[in-house]
């Protein structure tokens, strides 16, 4: 237990009333983003396929997203008009991987209602609609979060929406940049109002918490070899 003590808090800076969370932010991502590299995200050929994927996460591992897509795909359903078409009961059947796949199905169901209604069944168009717009629409729609609705808005619309999910908070929390209970708007602020409004920016850093979240600030963490181990964070954004 000791041990356990000591490694831990080699990660912590200092105390958060302190030191300004935001002035963190530019050394957070450099260090990531030297540990780790670019991260590619999101994986999906299409905006409709990352609306689907950004539903399907939900709980569940990416690679249990993916073998509910592959079906929809080998289904030729992958499109608003073809889920449209199914039953409740057969959509659940095709994303069963995903786990949770009857409240699945009825959430992708009321999603692409809005992308028929809204959108005139072109995903692309509704994504066109002004991001305070599109959020409110898509936060209206019954299962869509906000999580869900700025995965969307992020990573299928393009706009500049930071993402809060689990692994975020669990980093931020750890480091004392915030409170483990503070709210869903308030960390998103802390990343919107101190950072560039860039989707690639977003879209990486995100990503790269993720990755952070998954290899090392797990619920029993890594600390010693994680690339955020040190008594204090600082610095400029990198160059380039």
């Amino acid at each position: 237990m000791a041990g356990r003590r000591t490694a831990a808090a080699k990660i912590l800076v200092r105390p958060r009333n302190e030191t300004n969370p935001a002035a963190l932010l530019p050394d957070i991502y450099r260090r990531l983003l030297e540990a780790f590299g670019p991260q590619g995200w999101w994986p999906g050929e299409t905006p409709f396929e990352v609306m689907v994927g950004a539903v399907l996460t939900q709980n569940t591992a990416w690679t249990n997203v993916e073998k509910a897509i592959v079906n929809m795909k080998n289904a030729g359903v992958l499109h608003p008009a073809g889920l449209d078409g199914l039953s409740r009961m057969e959509l659940a059947e095709l994303i069963r991987p995903s786990g949770y796949f009857n409240v699945k199905a009825v959430r992708l169901k009321n999603l692409v209602r809005l992308v028929m209604e809204a959108g005139g069944g072109d995903p692309p168009v509704l994504l066109k609609r002004p991001g305070a717009l599109l959020r409110r629409e898509l936060l209206a729609v019954n299962g869509i979060g906000r999580e869900t609705a700025d995965s969307i808005l992020l990573y299928a619309a393009g706009l500049p929406y930071f993402v809060i999910d689990a692994y975020t908070r669990r980093v931020l929390s750890r480091h004392g940049l915030a409170r483990a209970d503070e709210d869903y708007d308030s960390l998103q602020s802390l990343f919107m109002a101190n950072l560039p409004l860039s989707v690639e920016l977003f879209n990486e850093y995100h990503a790269l918490l993720v990755r952070l979240g998954k290899d090392y600030c797990k619920p029993k963490p890594r600390c010693e070899a994680c690339p955020l181990a040190v008594k204090e964070l600082g610095g400029a954004w990198p160059e380039g």
